[in-house]
């Protein structure tokens, strides 16, 4: 792969990577350790890309793969933080009430959050998201339903009243 090519996905693709791999993780460090592997396999990756579409969709699936292996390696399950209560991601919210939705997306389950940092961060579709987890429409949109209520029963202020 061209090193200029490269740099320009790693620049316009690094930051959507790192939130895919933290909704997973729920780790700074792991997440970073995911994007350091994500791109060295693009490094690696021999044939090319049909369109800017087609990188970002590889590179989501690729880091899902790898978080899934990061949280579910011997390694890391044994392991002890030095301090678990405190989250360690630097995310900067415009007010407190997204500050509070955030949170409420983080303690959903692994399957509910990837769902919707796809279809309200990343802004995929239905369709999109199924293609990219392999799972059918049906269950992203009763994932996405789920994680709803969830999120609604969690999230508790004047604003939810309107």
């Amino acid at each position: 792969m061209d090193i200029q090519l490269y740099n320009q996905i790693v620049t316009k693709h690094a930051n959507t990577v790192f939130k895919i791999a933290y909704n997973y993780c729920k780790n700074k460090y792991d997440a970073e350790d995911v994007v350091q592997n994500t791109f060295l396999k693009l490094l690696q990756r021999k044939d090319g890309f049909t369109d800017e579409e087609h990188i970002k969709r590889w590179l989501i699936r690729v880091a899902i793969n790898e978080s899934k292996n990061m949280c579910t390696s011997f390694w890391h399950k044994r392991i002890v933080s030095w301090d678990e209560s405190v989250s360690d991601a630097e995310f900067s919210f415009e007010n407190d009430e997204e500050s509070e939705l955030y949170d409420a997306v983080m303690k959903l389950g692994e399957k509910y959050r990837i769902v919707v940092h796809l279809y309200y961060y990343e802004e995929y579709s239905v369709k999109e998201i199924s293609e990219i987890l392999n799972i059918k429409e049906t269950t992203i949109q009763t994932r996405l339903m789920r994680a709803r209520a969830k999120i609604k029963s969690m999230v508790k202020g004047d604003w939810l009243d309107e």
